[in-house]
């Protein structure tokens, strides 16, 4: 997987990433080299799943018909969401394509997290303590 638009133009790059599995229908990627997040931006899938090293569920991330990042869902502390600073499912949103800077963070709804919770491996953290 290279930068967006390089394959169509002609342009072939290196890939920078792995399928290293799948979950249900979604690709497992891993960065190779240096690369250690998720692309910003998908060819032909609308969503890619990364885990942490121990094999547990780090983020997915979900494209539109364009190819274009519009939603993550990540497992990380969030300070603002939860003040345990332990992991928490929560949702980042992209509402601008490709700018990275004006994102949403905010926890999932229970309708969020009975769609995608095949893919948190077991994870079941999406409310804050109390």
């Amino acid at each position: 997987m290279g930068g967006r638009v390089t394959f169509a133009s002609g342009n072939p790059v290196p890939y920078t990433y792995e399928t290293i599995g799948k979950i249900d229908d979604v690709k497992i990627l891993h960065g190779i080299g240096d690369k250690h997040d998720l692309p910003v931006e998908a060819h032909s899938n609308n969503a890619y799943i990364q885990l942490y090293p121990d094999g547990n569920f780090k983020m997915l991330r979900l494209f539109d018909s364009e190819h274009y990042l519009v939603k993550e869902i990540g497992y990380h502390p969030e300070s603002q969401l939860d003040k345990s600073r332990k992991p928490i499912l929560h949702v980042h949103e992209y509402p601008i394509h490709d700018d990275f800077r004006k994102r949403t963070t905010r926890l999932m709804t229970e309708e969020e997290y009975e769609k995608y919770k095949k893919y948190f491996g077991g994870i079941d953290r999406w409310k804050p303590e109390k």
